[in-house]
């Protein structure tokens, strides 16, 4: 099993880094054979912005721009994609979005057929969703957001290419001490990835 750990954030010193490292200890801890890759988007200075070149690829006229066609490369050589990223307006960061919008592309992530059919081509890939928030629970439920935030990721990104999501968290301040709190679910998700069967294979 491999697993490819995409995150977002310019602070190498950040609770979105922590996370994803506590995430990837506990896949490493649980099953070493578990290959795991770190996708730091900020450190490799991903660029997000969509451009002509990109809209060029929508439109099926050329092929994926070079960082575009590594990425996805990326992603092909992985069983699990976990996303880790601090809500930024009740949503992920503008350069992991970025990384969304220009990876997952008509004809690699889904295929918008002619006659208007959509065809889902993500249907192997695992995903994990962790989103890390400041304000809490409470608000996040009496607001609506956390269902927001899982309509338009969880649903409107992953869903849409046939992706499963097999957890979507939110790391958020409660009645236990934070962020020691968030440490540790990280670290049982990445347990709960290394435990979890392969795709094909019965529990």
């Amino acid at each position: 099993m491999r697993s490819l750990i995409v995150f977002s954030h310019p602070d190498p010193a950040s609770l979105t880094h922590a996370v994803a490292a506590q995430i990837a200890e506990g896949i490493s801890a649980a099953d070493p054979s578990h290959a795991v890759e770190m996708a730091d988007l900020a450190a490799e200075g991903f660029d997000p912005r969509f451009s002509a070149a990109d809209l060029a690829l929508f439109r099926r006229q050329a092929g994926p721009p070079e960082d575009v066609l590594a990425e996805q490369a990326r992603v092909d050589r992985v069983d699990v994609l976990v996303l880790v990223y601090p809500v930024y307006w009740w949503s992920m960061p503008a350069q992991l979005k970025g990384w969304i919008d220009r990876v997952f592309t008509n004809g690699w992530a889904y295929d918008e057929t002619p006659d208007g059919s959509l065809i889902k081509m993500l249907g192997r890939l695992r995903a994990h969703l962790v989103g890390i928030g400041a304000a809490d629970e409470g608000l996040y439920q009496r607001r609506g957001y956390a269902d927001a935030i899982r309509t338009q990721i969880d649903k409107g990104i992953f869903d849409y290419a046939g992706a499963t999501v097999a957890s979507s968290d939110l790391l958020l301040p409660s009645g236990e001490p934070f962020p020691a709190s968030a440490l540790a679910r990280a670290r049982a998700i990445g347990r709960a990835i290394a435990e979890a069967p392969a795709a094909g294979k019965a529990a």
